[in-house]
């Protein structure tokens, strides 16, 4: 049968036109990318030229040693009038443009810092971080500036008024001065998009440095920093501070405000978000809740709990009594990882603390059925929607490919390969469609796994909580291929613990050589690859967690901080 020469013309032009359209679309795309790039140069170039013009202006300025100082002392100084506000803001500025250089952990600028910084001097009553520079994660709403999460579609959409976070701080008198790179989507422990590129860790080039708040983790690890702001769904503040050889604390999901920040997956209940502080050390983050827990907090947004930060807990010296283990049976520890918790426990015994063996059971359950299935509980489509009309799907590939396959493929995937990759049949089948009642039921299955967690946690009598934290630092492009190994970090989302990072050791050539017998509990692929991942990575910093109960922050810095003293004075003994 022969096609009618009108109608396959027809045909033609119409294919002609969709491909035009198309072409037309995604050329549009890249223009919206190369214009946020050149205002990403051109915020950098204003950093220079500003930075340049207090040089001149002031050339026996020592920055080194303003960059040095500690954050309390930093404050007192700059509270008592000992040191000059902008000198410390220029000496951050100066050192931010080094930092994002080397590994392009800035995404923007925010010139209106520099007016704000003028202001400052004029204020009759400076708060607890009068003064002070800190940087601020993509995700939260900074007024007059794009909150992109790594997405075309959210460039040129400027937020229209700072989230409370950012309205408490500057009420507390810091000074947000820039915006930092994350993952597109922040579903990811690493910190590449499409706009602003991949972002390197500060120590090591070739290494992530974690997600999704891993341009706070690159900034402040590089000492272009002092504080810095993120979130945490999965892990990604603890990764960034872990990879990047700082400290971190993730508070309980509503202790600090999350109004004006935006979500990975709006909506989703089962993991909780919370959004914490990034720093040098334990003190400063103290610090920073300290002046965040105040009544601008609690006014601002009447559902965060009205809970100042108590003093006499972080203060305390009672000795403590500590849950410990070494592994979740999951994610195998590298040597480094479970060496560091060995050491650390060793410390606290010697220093008078009891530590207690802690039984962890069904990890694999949790990551598969209360996180996966409890973010993607709509089978991925909110997900979906929020790449679609995107240049790039990220590195989402897997849960992409199971979030458009129907149910019944799902299910015979997840049944045939459940005796040969039992975690690969874990996530198929976790990635589904759920009824409303399957939902309210997965929240009340999360609810009593958490009553039974604390039940286990009160009937050893503990106050804490030592953990192992995912270490040394993935080779960048590692992360997107390993979204299993997030089991130490997302437990304590799914259950809203508050949990801080604390660096505590580095990699030696003995934990490099222990680690070619690294054979992980499957023994599948993802296993083979975290052994490459953690590969070549003697010197590089390895972290524990700090867990405390739901909102008992302050013992969990009380905790962190009991943590770093140990480890300082060993490495001074040594």
């Amino acid at each position: 049968m022969r096609v009618p020469l009108p109608a396959l013309l027809c045909c033609s032009t119409a294919g002609l036109l969709l491909l035009l359209l198309r072409w037309r679309r995604r050329s549009g795309l890249w223009r919206k990318v190369k214009e946020a790039q050149r205002r990403q140069e051109r915020s950098l170039v204003k950093m220079e030229m500003a930075v340049q013009r207090f040089r001149e202006q002031h050339p026996s300025v020592k920055t080194v040693s303003i960059l040095t100082l500690p954050l309390p002392e930093l404050c007192k100084k700059l509270r008592d009038g000992s040191l000059p506000l902008e000198h410390v803001f220029y000496a951050y500025v100066g050192k931010a443009v080094q930092i994002t250089t080397e590994t392009n952990c800035i995404t923007e600028y925010l010139q209106e810092s520099e007016t704000q910084l003028r202001k400052a001097k004029l204020t009759g009553k400076p708060g607890l971080l009068y003064g002070v520079p800190v940087s601020i994660k993509d995700s939260i709403n900074c007024q007059g500036h794009d909150s992109t999460l790594g997405f075309i579609k959210n460039l040129n959409k400027p937020a229209a008024e700072d989230s409370v976070l950012v309205q408490v701080l500057k009420r507390q008198g810091a000074i947000p001065f820039v915006k930092t790179n994350v993952p597109q989507s922040l579903i990811s422990y690493d910190c590449k998009n499409l706009i602003f590129g991949q972002t390197f860790n500060p120590l090591l080039y070739t290494r992530s440095p974690g997600g999704s708040s891993g341009g706070e983790g690159a900034l402040v690890g590089g000492g272009g920093s002092i504080l810095g702001f993120g979130t945490d769904v999965g892990g990604s503040l603890r990764f960034p501070a872990a990879f990047c050889g700082i400290c971190a604390l993730k508070p309980t999901g509503n202790r600090l405000s999350k109004k004006g920040i935006i979500a990975g997956v709006l909506g989703q209940k089962a993991v909780v978000a919370a959004v914490g502080p990034m720093a040098k050390d334990v003190e400063s983050l103290a610090l920073c809740m300290r002046a965040l827990l105040c009544e601008d907090m609690f006014n601002l947004d009447s559902t965060v709990p009205p809970l100042p930060f108590n003093e006499e807990v972080f203060s305390s010296t009672h000795p403590l009594r500590i849950g410990y283990y070494e592994t979740d049976f999951f994610t195998m520890p590298s040597p480094a990882m479970r060496r560091a918790v060995r050491e650390t426990k060793q410390l606290l015994e010697d220093a008078g603390h009891t530590l207690v063996p802690f039984e962890l059971t069904n990890v694999d359950y949790v990551v598969f059925n209360f996180c996966v299935r409890g973010m993607f509980a709509d089978g991925g489509a909110s997900l979906m929607k929020k790449f679609k009309g995107e240049l790039e799907k990220s590195s989402l590939g897997l849960f992409f490919w199971l979030a458009k396959s129907p149910h019944w493929l799902k299910t015979f995937l997840s049944w045939i390969t459940k005796p040969f990759v039992p975690r690969l049949s874990g996530i198929i089948r976790s990635m589904r469609a759920n009824t409303v009642d399957e939902v309210w039921s997965l929240h009340h299955e999360i609810e009593e796994f958490c009553h039974q967690f604390i039940a286990q946690w009160k009937k050893l009598n503990l106050d804490v909580m030592l953990c192992p934290m995912l270490g040394p630092a993935l080779g960048i492009g590692y992360p997107e291929k390993l979204s299993v190994a997030v089991s130490y970090t997302m437990l304590y989302n799914a259950l809203d613990f508050p949990a801080g990072v604390v660096p505590v050791t580095m990699v030696t050539d003995e934990d490099e050589e222990e680690l070619k017998s690294y054979k992980g509990y499957f023994q599948d692929w993802w296993d083979r690859t975290l052994a490459k991942a953690f590969h070549g990575s003697v010197g590089m910093p390895v972290a524990v967690q700090c867990v405390a109960l739901p909102w008992q922050e302050e013992l969990c810095l009380r905790f962190m901080k009991e943590v770093e003293t140990l480890i300082t004075k060993k490495n001074m003994f040594f």
